[in-house]
């Protein structure tokens, strides 16, 4: 909740959105167990913090509770968890669906190799510097989709943090590492995140100079991610269309094209070397 009283920005779902009856069900959920503390909506809003319309919109299952909301709801109602149980679920249905089926993918996966040429890969991305991207949009973001946005992308950095950890590799551009999107200090801040991560052993970071005459990226981003089961999806802004592919054939030509792309990029150690230079000129 703001200071000033108002509810903090928060996710509606769309009704035909498949995560749609969990969020129900945790409505759901919420209206029982007050009413079974006969205590009105309003009342229950009072007690937990949160303004009686959104309170509303969580038990007809309009409004994807916050942990905070669901946590406060148990406390007061004397739930026993049954309300607190469904923070998980709810924290994966606050993001968007493409995001939800992406971070599913990157959970599994044992190796993520991407070229990226306009800007930061996102799992690369610090909160300040994905804001600032999102805040740029056009058509403009309301403040919710933004915070939304920012929410799902910084959920995906526990990639890093898995055990045992898949194999990351990253080729940034060098542009995306000079301009300066967010202001100087936003980017400062996203070169020691770039550096930081650049030093854990299953993540590589190249950068693809910009006074290279020969590049094999030049038709676009690429991004190659392979699962435990054997299975991978890849995806070229110049390949097939720019649609998700999935079949032999069509994956070893982005990974033959990717393996083009490392080999003309700076080495690892060259590429921290260049990522230093441009932190301590910027």
């Amino acid at each position: 909740m703001n200071g000033d009283g108002t509810d903090e920005p928060g996710w509606d779902v769309s009704p035909e959105d498949e995560i749609a009856p969990v969020v129900e069900a945790a409505g759901r959920q919420v209206r029982l167990w007050r009413e079974a503390a006969g205590m009105r909506v309003v009342e229950l809003g009072q007690a937990i913090g949160y303004g009686e319309d959104l309170v509303r919109k969580v038990e007809r299952g309009a409004r994807i509770p916050r942990a905070e909301f669901l946590d406060r709801a148990d406390g007061v109602l004397n739930a026993g968890g049954h309300i607190a149980a469904f923070k998980e679920d709810m924290e994966r249905a606050r993001y968007p669906k493409k995001v939800r089926e992406l971070k599913m993918l990157e959970e599994r996966a044992v190796e993520l190799v991407a070229y990226c040429d306009h800007n930061l890969h996102g799992l690369l991305q610090t909160e300040d510097y994905a804001r600032s991207l999102f805040e740029m949009r056009q058509p403009a973001y309301s403040r919710d989709e933004v915070e939304r946005a920012v929410a799902a992308r910084m959920a995906r950095r526990s990639i890093f943090d898995r055990d045992p950890a898949p194999a990351l590799v990253f080729v940034q551009e060098e542009v995306t590492l000079r301009r300066p999107l967010g202001g100087r200090m936003v980017l400062r801040r996203q070169l020691e995140r770039i550096l930081e991560v650049g030093q854990l052993r299953h993540v590589t970071i190249q950068v693809m100079p910009t006074d290279r005459e020969e590049h094999a990226g030049m038709q676009g981003e690429t991004q190659v991610l392979k699962v435990e089961d054997g299975m991978a999806v890849g995806r070229s802004e110049g390949a097939f269309n720019g649609r998700p592919v999935s079949e032999p054939r069509q994956l070893r030509i982005l990974e033959l094209r990717h393996g083009m792309i490392r080999a003309q990029a700076l080495s690892p150690r060259e590429s921290s070397a260049l990522i230093e230079q441009v932190l301590g000129e910027t």
